[in-house]
Protein backbone atom coordinates (compact mmCIF):
# COMPACT_ATOMS: atom_id res chain seq x y z
CA UNK A 1 0.00 0.00 0.00
CA UNK A 2 1.20 3.59 -0.64
CA UNK A 3 2.76 5.20 1.82
CA UNK A 4 2.37 9.12 2.34
CA UNK A 5 5.63 9.86 3.51
CA UNK A 6 8.14 11.69 0.54
CA UNK A 7 8.60 15.63 2.00
CA UNK A 8 6.86 16.85 -1.20
CA UNK A 9 3.23 17.55 0.07
CA UNK A 10 1.11 14.60 -1.48
CA UNK A 11 -2.09 13.16 -0.66
CA UNK A 12 -2.86 9.05 -0.77
CA UNK A 13 -4.81 7.86 -3.65
CA UNK A 14 -8.19 5.84 -2.73
CA UNK A 15 -7.67 2.13 -1.53
CA UNK A 16 -9.70 -0.48 -1.64
CA UNK A 17 -9.34 -0.54 2.16
CA UNK A 18 -10.94 2.57 2.44
CA UNK A 19 -14.26 3.58 3.84
CA UNK A 20 -15.20 4.81 0.64
CA UNK A 21 -14.05 1.78 -1.37
CA UNK A 22 -16.15 -0.80 0.39
CA UNK A 23 -15.17 -4.43 -1.66
CA UNK A 24 -18.78 -5.46 -1.89
CA UNK A 25 -20.01 -4.65 -6.20
CA UNK A 26 -22.81 -2.03 -5.40
CA UNK A 27 -24.32 -3.08 -8.88
CA UNK A 28 -24.59 -6.09 -7.46
CA UNK A 29 -26.13 -5.19 -4.22
CA UNK A 30 -28.85 -3.32 -5.88
CA UNK A 31 -30.03 -5.97 -8.10
CA UNK A 32 -29.81 -8.68 -5.13
CA UNK A 33 -30.94 -6.22 -2.08
CA UNK A 34 -29.56 -8.38 0.77
CA UNK A 35 -32.77 -9.82 3.23
CA UNK A 36 -32.55 -8.13 6.61
CA UNK A 37 -33.09 -9.94 9.76
CA UNK A 38 -33.16 -8.83 13.08
CA UNK A 39 -30.21 -9.61 14.93
CA UNK A 40 -30.24 -8.75 18.99
CA UNK A 41 -26.39 -7.43 19.43
CA UNK A 42 -24.35 -7.82 22.32
CA UNK A 43 -21.15 -7.41 24.09
CA UNK A 44 -20.80 -11.21 23.76
CA UNK A 45 -21.70 -11.67 19.86
CA UNK A 46 -19.29 -13.24 17.66
CA UNK A 47 -18.64 -10.14 15.63
CA UNK A 48 -17.10 -12.64 12.88
CA UNK A 49 -21.13 -13.64 12.21
CA UNK A 50 -21.79 -10.19 11.36
CA UNK A 51 -21.69 -7.44 8.09
CA UNK A 52 -19.05 -5.36 8.80
CA UNK A 53 -22.00 -2.86 9.20
CA UNK A 54 -23.30 -4.60 11.87
CA UNK A 55 -19.96 -4.43 13.49
CA UNK A 56 -19.80 -0.70 12.85
CA UNK A 57 -22.71 0.43 13.50
CA UNK A 58 -23.44 -1.15 16.04
CA UNK A 59 -21.27 -2.64 18.09
CA UNK A 60 -18.94 -0.14 18.55
CA UNK A 61 -21.91 3.17 18.69
CA UNK A 62 -23.48 1.91 21.49
CA UNK A 63 -23.86 5.32 23.71
CA UNK A 64 -23.07 3.44 26.91
CA UNK A 65 -19.24 2.73 25.53
CA UNK A 66 -17.09 5.44 26.58
CA UNK A 67 -15.74 7.16 24.20
CA UNK A 68 -12.18 6.05 25.06
CA UNK A 69 -11.58 2.95 26.79
CA UNK A 70 -8.92 1.87 29.20
CA UNK A 71 -5.77 0.01 27.28
CA UNK A 72 -6.75 -3.96 26.94
CA UNK A 73 -4.77 -6.82 25.54
CA UNK A 74 -5.16 -7.44 21.67
CA UNK A 75 -5.95 -10.70 22.80
CA UNK A 76 -9.71 -9.91 23.61
CA UNK A 77 -9.84 -8.39 20.31
CA UNK A 78 -8.65 -11.68 18.11
CA UNK A 79 -11.16 -13.61 20.85
CA UNK A 80 -13.58 -11.72 18.36
CA UNK A 81 -13.24 -13.51 15.27
CA UNK A 82 -11.85 -17.01 16.73
CA UNK A 83 -14.86 -18.50 16.08
CA UNK A 84 -15.01 -17.86 11.88
CA UNK A 85 -12.35 -15.29 10.82
CA UNK A 86 -8.74 -16.80 10.48
CA UNK A 87 -7.38 -14.05 7.94
CA UNK A 88 -8.67 -11.34 10.73
CA UNK A 89 -7.14 -13.48 13.57
CA UNK A 90 -3.43 -14.10 11.08
CA UNK A 91 -3.34 -10.49 10.77
CA UNK A 92 -3.81 -9.87 15.13
CA UNK A 93 -1.11 -12.61 15.39
CA UNK A 94 1.30 -10.24 12.87
CA UNK A 95 0.31 -6.81 15.04
CA UNK A 96 1.41 -8.71 18.00
CA UNK A 97 4.24 -9.97 16.71
CA UNK A 98 5.34 -6.51 15.78
CA UNK A 99 5.23 -5.49 19.62
CA UNK A 100 1.40 -4.05 18.86
CA UNK A 101 0.00 -6.33 21.80
CA UNK A 102 -2.52 -3.91 23.10
CA UNK A 103 -5.54 -1.29 22.13
CA UNK A 104 -7.67 1.37 23.37
CA UNK A 105 -11.19 1.14 22.00
CA UNK A 106 -13.13 4.00 20.80
CA UNK A 107 -16.83 4.78 20.59
CA UNK A 108 -17.63 4.43 17.07
CA UNK A 109 -19.99 7.22 15.49
CA UNK A 110 -18.39 8.46 13.22
CA UNK A 111 -16.06 10.79 15.14
CA UNK A 112 -13.88 7.92 16.37
CA UNK A 113 -10.72 8.61 14.11
CA UNK A 114 -10.65 12.56 15.56
CA UNK A 115 -11.20 11.32 18.97
CA UNK A 116 -8.62 9.01 18.76
CA UNK A 117 -5.78 11.02 17.41
CA UNK A 118 -7.27 14.11 20.14
CA UNK A 119 -6.07 11.25 23.01
CA UNK A 120 -3.26 9.85 21.27
CA UNK A 121 -2.04 13.54 20.96
CA UNK A 122 -2.01 14.17 24.38
CA UNK A 123 -1.17 10.80 25.11
CA UNK A 124 1.79 10.82 23.75
CA UNK A 125 2.75 14.04 25.64
CA UNK A 126 2.15 12.64 28.51
CA UNK A 127 4.69 9.71 27.65
CA UNK A 128 7.46 11.29 25.61
CA UNK A 129 11.02 11.09 26.54
CA UNK A 130 10.99 14.91 27.53
CA UNK A 131 7.89 16.05 27.82
CA UNK A 132 8.56 19.86 28.50
CA UNK A 133 10.34 19.93 25.31
CA UNK A 134 7.16 17.79 23.64
CA UNK A 135 4.73 20.06 25.20
CA UNK A 136 5.91 23.26 24.83
CA UNK A 137 6.54 21.92 20.81
CA UNK A 138 2.56 21.21 20.77
CA UNK A 139 1.78 24.91 22.36
CA UNK A 140 3.72 26.35 19.81
CA UNK A 141 1.93 24.88 16.93
CA UNK A 142 -1.98 24.81 19.20
CA UNK A 143 -1.36 28.06 19.80
CA UNK A 144 -0.89 29.58 15.98
CA UNK A 145 -4.41 27.47 15.32
CA UNK A 146 -7.25 29.74 16.20
CA UNK A 147 -5.92 32.90 13.78
CA UNK A 148 -5.78 30.38 10.82
CA UNK A 149 -9.55 29.01 11.94
CA UNK A 150 -10.64 32.69 11.88
CA UNK A 151 -8.87 33.35 8.42
CA UNK A 152 -10.91 31.05 6.66
CA UNK A 153 -14.23 31.77 8.45
CA UNK A 154 -15.10 30.03 12.03
CA UNK A 155 -15.65 32.32 14.60
CA UNK A 156 -13.97 32.50 17.80
CA UNK A 157 -17.03 32.02 19.64
CA UNK A 158 -17.91 28.79 18.18
CA UNK A 159 -14.07 26.94 18.61
CA UNK A 160 -12.83 28.68 21.92
CA UNK A 161 -14.12 26.36 24.20
CA UNK A 162 -13.62 23.56 22.22
CA UNK A 163 -9.83 24.86 22.04
CA UNK A 164 -9.35 25.33 25.79
CA UNK A 165 -10.52 21.74 26.22
CA UNK A 166 -7.71 20.60 24.32
CA UNK A 167 -4.99 23.67 25.23
CA UNK A 168 -5.54 22.98 28.99
CA UNK A 169 -4.98 19.65 28.41
CA UNK A 170 -1.84 19.83 26.72
CA UNK A 171 -0.42 22.71 29.53
CA UNK A 172 -1.79 20.41 32.29
CA UNK A 173 1.08 17.46 31.24
CA UNK A 174 3.50 19.70 32.70
CA UNK A 175 2.16 22.33 34.60
CA UNK A 176 -0.14 21.89 37.51
CA UNK A 177 -3.92 22.66 37.65
CA UNK A 178 -5.84 24.63 40.12
CA UNK A 179 -5.46 21.37 42.34
CA UNK A 180 -2.14 21.40 42.23
CA UNK A 181 -1.59 18.20 40.28
CA UNK A 182 -0.51 17.47 36.88
CA UNK A 183 -2.05 15.02 34.00
CA UNK A 184 -1.63 11.52 34.43
CA UNK A 185 -2.99 8.35 32.63
CA UNK A 186 -6.29 8.08 35.08
CA UNK A 187 -7.09 11.91 34.98
CA UNK A 188 -6.68 11.96 30.87
CA UNK A 189 -9.07 9.08 30.63
CA UNK A 190 -11.72 11.35 32.95
CA UNK A 191 -11.46 14.85 31.51
CA UNK A 192 -11.20 13.55 27.69
CA UNK A 193 -14.43 15.60 26.49
CA UNK A 194 -14.79 16.05 22.84
CA UNK A 195 -11.48 17.62 21.86
CA UNK A 196 -12.01 15.80 19.02
CA UNK A 197 -14.38 18.99 17.84
CA UNK A 198 -11.55 21.38 17.56
CA UNK A 199 -9.50 18.86 15.53
CA UNK A 200 -12.18 18.53 12.65
CA UNK A 201 -12.26 21.89 12.31
CA UNK A 202 -8.28 22.53 12.07
CA UNK A 203 -8.92 19.66 9.12
CA UNK A 204 -11.37 21.78 7.29
CA UNK A 205 -8.99 24.72 7.68
CA UNK A 206 -5.73 22.90 6.46
CA UNK A 207 -8.27 21.38 3.29
CA UNK A 208 -9.43 25.25 2.58
CA UNK A 209 -6.27 27.17 3.16
CA UNK A 210 -4.16 24.56 0.72
CA UNK A 211 -6.86 24.34 -2.29
CA UNK A 212 -3.96 23.34 -5.11
CA UNK A 213 -2.53 20.19 -3.02
CA UNK A 214 -6.46 19.01 -1.63
CA UNK A 215 -8.84 20.07 -4.22
CA UNK A 216 -7.77 17.66 -7.01
CA UNK A 217 -8.70 14.48 -4.27
CA UNK A 218 -12.01 15.61 -3.22
CA UNK A 219 -14.47 13.73 -4.49
CA UNK A 220 -18.09 12.77 -2.97
CA UNK A 221 -17.59 9.62 -0.72
CA UNK A 222 -20.56 7.66 -2.18
CA UNK A 223 -21.25 9.23 -5.71
CA UNK A 224 -17.82 9.32 -6.93
CA UNK A 225 -17.98 13.40 -8.05
CA UNK A 226 -15.86 15.84 -8.23
CA UNK A 227 -16.71 18.42 -5.11
CA UNK A 228 -15.81 21.85 -4.46
CA UNK A 229 -13.76 22.57 -1.17
CA UNK A 230 -16.34 24.36 0.91
CA UNK A 231 -18.83 21.95 -0.61
CA UNK A 232 -16.79 18.99 0.19
CA UNK A 233 -15.33 20.65 3.88
CA UNK A 234 -18.91 21.54 4.76
CA UNK A 235 -20.48 18.20 4.49
CA UNK A 236 -18.01 15.20 5.13
CA UNK A 237 -15.15 17.43 7.54
CA UNK A 238 -17.40 19.90 9.60
CA UNK A 239 -20.27 18.04 10.04
CA UNK A 240 -20.14 15.51 13.46
CA UNK A 241 -20.16 11.79 12.23
CA UNK A 242 -18.49 12.11 9.15
CA UNK A 243 -16.32 9.69 9.05
CA UNK A 244 -12.23 10.75 8.13
CA UNK A 245 -10.41 9.30 4.66
CA UNK A 246 -6.83 9.41 3.18
CA UNK A 247 -7.82 13.34 2.59
CA UNK A 248 -8.62 14.52 6.15
CA UNK A 249 -6.00 12.58 7.66
CA UNK A 250 -3.72 13.93 5.47
CA UNK A 251 -4.92 17.55 6.15
CA UNK A 252 -4.80 16.98 9.70
CA UNK A 253 -1.32 15.63 10.45
CA UNK A 254 0.03 18.04 8.22
CA UNK A 255 -1.72 20.95 10.50
CA UNK A 256 -0.56 19.31 14.18
CA UNK A 257 2.47 18.46 12.74
CA UNK A 258 1.99 14.94 13.35
CA UNK A 259 2.78 11.32 12.35
CA UNK A 260 0.13 8.77 12.13
CA UNK A 261 0.46 5.24 11.39
CA UNK A 262 -2.58 3.92 10.56
CA UNK A 263 -2.87 -0.09 10.18
CA UNK A 264 -5.46 -1.59 7.93
CA UNK A 265 -7.07 -4.78 9.50
CA UNK A 266 -9.52 -6.35 6.75
CA UNK A 267 -8.73 -9.56 6.03
CA UNK A 268 -7.18 -9.63 2.94
CA UNK A 269 -4.44 -11.26 1.93
CA UNK A 270 -3.07 -14.81 2.71
CA UNK A 271 0.14 -13.99 4.59
CA UNK A 272 -1.65 -12.43 7.61
CA UNK A 273 0.45 -9.33 7.24
CA UNK A 274 -0.98 -5.66 7.94
CA UNK A 275 -0.70 -2.88 5.89
CA UNK A 276 0.11 0.41 7.46
CA UNK A 277 -0.29 3.76 5.54
CA UNK A 278 2.14 6.17 7.02
CA UNK A 279 0.95 9.95 7.41
CA UNK A 280 4.08 11.92 7.60
CA UNK A 281 3.93 16.00 7.10
CA UNK A 282 6.79 17.72 5.77
CA UNK A 283 7.42 19.55 9.08
CA UNK A 284 7.68 17.60 12.02
CA UNK A 285 8.93 17.98 15.61
CA UNK A 286 11.42 15.81 17.00
CA UNK A 287 9.17 14.80 19.62
CA UNK A 288 6.32 14.00 17.11
CA UNK A 289 8.80 12.46 14.54
CA UNK A 290 10.00 9.96 16.89
CA UNK A 291 6.40 9.57 18.50
CA UNK A 292 4.01 8.69 15.81
CA UNK A 293 0.30 8.06 16.66
CA UNK A 294 -0.64 4.39 15.50
CA UNK A 295 -4.25 4.00 15.19
CA UNK A 296 -5.77 0.57 13.89
CA UNK A 297 -8.35 0.46 11.19
CA UNK A 298 -11.39 -1.52 10.81
CA UNK A 299 -13.53 -1.07 7.66
CA UNK A 300 -15.21 2.13 9.19
CA UNK A 301 -14.14 2.33 12.35
CA UNK A 302 -10.96 3.33 14.10
CA UNK A 303 -8.85 2.43 17.39
CA UNK A 304 -6.16 3.49 19.42
CA UNK A 305 -2.88 0.87 18.61
CA UNK A 306 -0.82 0.69 21.33
CA UNK A 307 2.84 -0.24 20.18
CA UNK A 308 6.15 -1.48 22.20
CA UNK A 309 7.09 2.17 24.16
CA UNK A 310 3.61 1.88 25.70
CA UNK A 311 3.29 -1.57 26.80
CA UNK A 312 1.55 -1.12 30.44
CA UNK A 313 0.41 -3.21 32.98
CA UNK A 314 -3.36 -1.24 33.22
CA UNK A 315 -4.71 -4.68 32.39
Amino acid sequence: MAENTTSAPQILPETDASPSNPSSDPSTEEQNPPVEHATQITEDTDISTLSAAQNLLELTSDVQRPLIAEIAPIDELRAEYENGSPSFVQQINYLQSQGYSSIRRTRGDGDCFYRSVAFAYVENLLHASDPVFAVVAALSTLEATPKLLESVGFERMVFEDFYEVLIELVKNVIAPDVSGSTLTDVALLERFQNPEVYLRMLTSAQIRLDPDNFAPFLFHPELGEPMEIREFCEHFVDAAGKEADHVQMTALSRILRINVDVAYLDGRGSSGQVDFVKFQPEETSGAAASSPISLLYRPGHYDILVGPRRQTAEF
